[in-house]
Parts: C-alpha cells; structure tokens; sequence
C-alpha cells in the first residue's frame, strides 16, 4: 500500500526536493541524490509498498532488494573508485524502507565519519545527469 505524502510511494514534487529518479529494478527505485557532497552518492527504496523495516518484507523481497543495493554500489565503485562505501538506514521520521549508499574518499570529506543527510552542496542539473548516466552505465555490468 502506498503512503500518502511520502516522496517515495508518490515521488512527484516531494522527491524533487532531494532527489532525482535515475531508473527502476523490479523492486526498487534508484535515485540520486541531489546533494552530492559524496559524487555519485544514492539512495535506493523498496518500491512496491511503504515498508518501514527490512524484516517486514518477504525473503524473497528482501533479497531482491539488497541485490538492489549491492548492484547500485557496485555501480557507484565502478563508476567513481570510492575508498569505501558508507550505507545508511535512516528511517525515524519517513518510516520508507530506503539506503542511502555513500561514497567516500580517504583524506575527503567526512573520512572517518558519519555522512551527513544534507549538506546542502547541492549539483546541478548536469552534474545530476551524468551521475544517472555513470549509474545506468555500470549498473549490472
């Protein structure tokens, strides 16, 4: 069931406000995130229903959906050769089962912390486009 209100059951104008959809899978919607202090930082939601917590879903769900997340960060490692990835589960407010996948630099920003939700380094519409594009390209390749 979806919820109303929430960006990623309705996308629409509340995603725009931190988001850009870059592509769908059979389970999730991968979505890049507008503020890419991280380049090439995204998020991945489950889409079918407004899941709150992983354990909610189906095993077979919950396996499509990490394939999702593991695959969108195999895409991110290919695409910008980050040191590590950071993940994050946040859910206190939104309650949407979602990860956001953060690449991170050694000597970079944040290194040797937590991300944080929003910098406020917002990319341009180009700068967008060419993460979704680097995301496609190595997406499941």
């Amino acid at each position: 069931m979806k919820k109303e209100g929430c960006p990623y059951c309705n996308q629409g104008e509340a995603l725009a406000k931190f988001g850009v959809l870059a592509f769908e899978t059979e389970k999730s919607l991968v979505i890049v995130f507008k503020d890419q202090s991280h380049k090439g930082r995204a998020i991945v939601a489950f889409k079918d229903d407004h899941v709150a917590e992983i354990q909610d879903l189906s095993d077979a769900d919950r396996d499509a959906f990490m394939k999702d997340v593991s695959d969108v960060a195999k895409a991110i490692q290919k695409a910008y050769n980050p040191d590590r990835i950071n993940y994050g589960a946040y859910g206190d407010t939104l309650g949407h089962l979602h990860f956001h996948i953060c690449p991170k630099y050694k000597d970079g920003f944040e290194w040797g912390g937590t991300f944080q939700m929003n910098t406020g380094n917002y990319a341009s519409d180009e700068e967008i486009n060419e993460v979704i594009k680097n995301l496609k390209a190595n997406f499941r390749k």
